[in-house]
């Protein structure tokens, strides 16, 4: 089984995020982190379910929020590079590698 590591920009961007949601509505925040979970399972359970974007490099999108997981994956670990919007954001991972 794989272990989840996140870089410590990834957890910025996890806590970034919740903050916001968090701030636009009660309760919206931990809703997102639910969801990021969720992801994050997904992805050290099955990492190949998920399409590579770039060689090495796969996202895992996030079902009600525009965000997406960056990681990479080897025999023992899921490594997460970004937590981004979609939408601000997309390309950001790009300077993580």
């Amino acid at each position: 089984m794989r272990r989840l590591e996140l870089r410590q920009e990834a957890e910025r961007d996890v806590l970034e995020a919740a903050l916001h949601y968090e701030r636009e509505r009660e309760g919206l925040g931990f809703r997102f982190e639910a969801e990021l979970d969720a992801a994050l399972r997904h992805a050290v359970e099955n990492p190949l379910q998920f399409p590579e974007i770039e060689p090495g490099v796969r996202r895992a999108l996030l079902r009600i929020f525009p965000y997406a997981v960056f990681f990479v994956v080897d025999d023992t670990v899921v490594l997460v590079m970004a937590v981004l919007h979609l939408h601000r954001h997309p390309n950001a991972w790009k300077r993580r590698r």
